[in-house]
């Protein structure tokens, strides 16, 4: 077992007092250094840095990132949500430490589709009626570039450019 234990110290935004959501740091009784770069395999990193090691990446529709003695969760609805995410953190971290010679590592963050790449090939027509749900084609290039949308959700998207918006996007991890 890599890691024993963490403490957990839950803080509203200073930025948004009045957030409903709290932010959590889990400060981790052991340093993870040596498991950084596993986890950016196994979890689909969306930022690694090298020298400090961190990686970050979505989970349960949080925002984690994973230091040597701290890790930072975003947008909790509490405490109890705070608590069950930190110990699912702890149990990968363990599991990925205990499987780590079945792993590479990857030391570099994964490639994202880029937006202007998405937008090019989008309608972007005035007087849109906005049938995706979006308010933009710019909105909407951003969620396809997350994975949340696909191309289909464009109802006015042509055909052969949905086959060049598709044909791009297969070419990223956007699970």
């Amino acid at each position: 077992m890599l890691l024993s234990g963490y403490k957990k110290e839950i803080f509203r935004s200073k930025c948004n007092q009045e957030a409903e959501s709290v932010h959590c740091f889990a400060h981790l009784n052991n340093d993870i250094s040596e498991v950084i770069p596993y986890l950016n395999a196994e979890m689909g990193g969306d930022a690694y840095t090298a020298d400090p090691p961190s990686v970050t990446f979505k989970a349960y529709g949080k925002l984690i990132t994973i230091h040597p003695e701290k890790i930072a969760v975003n947008a909790l609805s509490g405490e109890d949500e705070a608590e069950k995410i930190c110990s699912w953190l702890m149990r990968e971290i363990n599991d990925i430490w205990e499987r780590k010679d079945q792993i590479e590592p990857k030391y570099e963050t994964r490639s994202a589709p880029k937006i202007f790449d998405i937008l090019k090939l989008l309608p972007n027509t005035a007087g849109c009626p906005k049938e995706c749900g979006q308010p933009t084609c710019m909105v909407f290039a951003k969620l396809l570039s997350e994975g949340v949308k696909a191309p289909h959700d464009c109802p006015h998207l042509e055909a052969g450019k949905k086959e060049m918006l598709e044909a791009y996007l297969s070419g990223f991890d956007l699970g």
